[in-house]
């Protein structure tokens, strides 16, 4: 039986994201199972059906007999009012029951602007918002993915938070359950007996105190025998862990629509402001035999018309080539299209992308990240001007009459010069295609160029998160003068220049580095009616305003200031496996302008080879 009714499901936008049932989705019988887990994804359902660590999750439980893993998504805000109104309880998508009823409530955070979506998701569910407040039936509340690194301004929504890769302690987390759940201990009994379990942060098992000035003073454990510092879960054989053979098939067409093959974790290419590039390190790469097998699997089991292969920075997959022929032959059989993101643009991935792309309907995506060499030197992005060039010339070279450029905007150390410069080498792209392609062969058409500026925005883990993050007024001035620069050059009309909002990157600066003091204001906002702030048609920056001013939050103190190199961070107790003195020295080096070599041309000592596996030890 559905929990909405036929008449709200004929009500309400897209009633498929609530019905559940679809292709390999899993139903248990509830009284056969031990554990019942929901695994949320707070966004939309098209959102996190497209997200691979759920996909893997959820078959990773449902793997085990005596567990039954269900979905939970965010209702959409025409749905969510209904839910409200008629006391409709938020529910899994494969039994259709309360989440109330389950033992455990999973929720992955991708993304800082969803943290009001998880307290929607809170709410719906009938589970207080408030760790402290829950009773001894209530779910237990768990956060995971890459927010958690800093879980700090939403910590006092979780029960605990699994610090990294998802794959190596839930089994010993549900038995450790099963066991209390058999003795009859408390619900802070269990906690502390998985603080313990390593790689496991119980907020409410810590006690932070301040300075006079707003920083930190200390962060303390106040029970004993719980670790004073947390160090990240990784997995160390990524082709001897699970993966799903066969991954849910939605009914309506989501974000990525697609069989999803993770062919490696991790990045070599340390550029200073990407936290997933330190997240995930080091690097560790599948076998490419697994990987054809599981391509077929995934394949015969999903019916998907297209498979992608998911990396960071897949031209650095050392089995790339093999992989690629390999599927190229295989899909060409079954009439599959190839996806292949983050590819460096060189002879052999235009090659490639000839092959599996129809070049009169594809573009191709360069991510320069700055306008000039000099700023792309201090962020380390290890790309020459020279290589962009090139790229392109191959690509023009090769039919391609579209390109992508995406940029930054308020880097540190970033000057006027340098946002001029993302106009100027969108002009000099343009050049390329009329220096390369005679009139008589463009047959595709004259060139266009989309130029794309984000905001920049200081991330823990990364050697930025030193750095001051621009004001909304310096972002507004730095966008007006690139989108000046572009309309100053000879190629203007070739080239489309597009920016991002400015409040959403102020409101995920603050996220971003914020600390427990944070969380009244979050909830305070929510309260206001702020829902869905990804999402620029629903974001309300005036009640995250009123919010943050209601609950006594400086922003600037978040945002704009430079951090002592000195200070406590909100973060600080937990361990990625990348040091703090090595992101000191890489911050102190951006100033330089000074180039850190990738990881495998040399191993800069990050710390990550205390893991003692990838790259840190079979470097090529």
């Amino acid at each position: 039986m559905l929990a909405l009714s036929d008449e709200i499901l004929m009500s309400v936008d897209k009633p498929a994201r609530y019905i559940g049932n679809e292709i390999n989705s899993v139903v248990k019988d509830k009284d056969k199972v031990d554990i019942r887990i929901g695994m949320c994804f707070p966004d939309v359902y098209e959102i996190g059906m497209s997200h691979l660590g759920l996909q893997i999750l959820y078959s990773m439980f449902n793997s085990y007999d005596d567990v039954w893993c269900e979905r939970v998504f965010s209702p959409w805000t025409d749905l969510d009012p209904i839910m409200r109104k008629q006391s409709i309880p938020l529910f899994g998508l494969e039994s259709q029951e309360p989440v109330k009823n389950m033992d455990f409530l999973a929720i992955t955070i991708q993304y800082e602007m969803c943290y009001t979506n998880i307290l929607q998701v809170l709410e719906l569910s009938k589970i207080p918002f408030n760790a402290c407040d829950r009773a001894e039936d209530d779910p237990i509340v768990v956060g995971g993915g890459p927010c958690t690194y800093n879980p700090e301004p939403i910590a006092q929504f979780f029960d605990f938070f699994y610090i990294g890769e998802g794959e190596t302690k839930y089994r010993d987390i549900f038995d450790l359950y099963k066991k209390h759940k058999a003795e009859g201990t408390s619900r802070r009994d269990f906690l502390i007996e998985v603080a313990k379990l390593g790689g496991m942060y119980v907020p409410s098992l810590y006690d932070v105190s301040y300075n006079d000035d707003g920083t930190i003073k200390s962060f303390t454990a106040n029970v004993p025998g719980i670790p004073t510092h947390i160090e990240k879960e990784i997995v160390k054989d990524l082709s001897n862990t699970h993966y799903p053979d066969a991954p849910v098939v939605p009914f309506i067409k989501v974000t990525q629509d697609r069989v999803v093959l993770e062919i490696q974790r991790g990045c070599i290419r340390g550029c200073r402001f990407c936290q997933a590039g330190q997240l995930y390190r080091p690097v560790r790469e599948r076998d490419v035999e697994w990987l054809k097998k599981q391509a077929i699997k995934m394949l015969a089991a999903t019916g998907h018309e297209e498979i992608s292969l998911s990396s960071l920075s897949s031209s650095d997959y050392s089995e790339l080539e093999e992989l690629v022929n390999f599927l190229i032959a295989e899909c060409r059989r079954r009439s599959i299209n190839i996806s292949l993101p983050s590819l460096r643009i060189d002879n052999f991935s235009v090659d490639v992308m000839g092959k599996v792309q129809d070049v009169k309907k594809s573009s191709l995506t360069f991510a320069p990240e700055a306008g000039t060499q000099r700023m792309r030197n201090v962020i380390n992005k290890g790309l020459t001007e020279e290589d962009i060039l090139n790229g392109a010339r191959l690509a023009f070279a090769n039919g391609w009459t579209r390109v992508k450029l995406y940029f930054m905007l308020g880097l540190p150390g970033e000057t006027k010069e340098d946002i001029e410069g993302i106009g100027i080498l969108a002009d000099k792209i343009a050049r390329e295609f009329f220096d390369t392609v005679p009139k008589e062969e463009r047959k595709n058409g004259p060139v266009q160029i989309v130029a794309s500026t984000s905001f920049f925005i200081p991330k823990p883990f990364t050697p930025f998160q030193w750095a001051p993050q621009a004001t909304k007024e310096d972002f507004i001035e730095k966008a007006y003068i690139c989108r000046s620069s572009v309309m100053a050059q000879l190629n203007q009309k070739r080239i489309k220049y597009n920016w991002h909002e400015t409040d959403v990157s102020v409101l995920e600066g603050i996220m971003a580095r914020g600390d427990r003091r944070l969380a009244p204001a979050i909830l305070e906002a929510y309260k206001k009616g702020c829902l869905y702030d990804a999402w620029s048609d629903t974001y309300r920056h005036d009640l995250w305003l009123e919010a943050f001013d209601e609950c006594g939050i400086d922003i600037p103190f978040y945002t704009t200031r430079e951090r002592d190199l000195d200070e406590i961070f909100p973060w600080d107790f937990l361990d990625c496996g990348v040091s703090k003195e090595y992101l000191k020295k890489e911050w102190l080096r951006s100033k330089e302008g000074v180039v850190t070599p990738n990881c495998e041309q040399n191993c800069n000592g990050c710390g990550a080879a205390k893991f003692g596996v990838g790259i840190c030890f079979n470097r090529k």
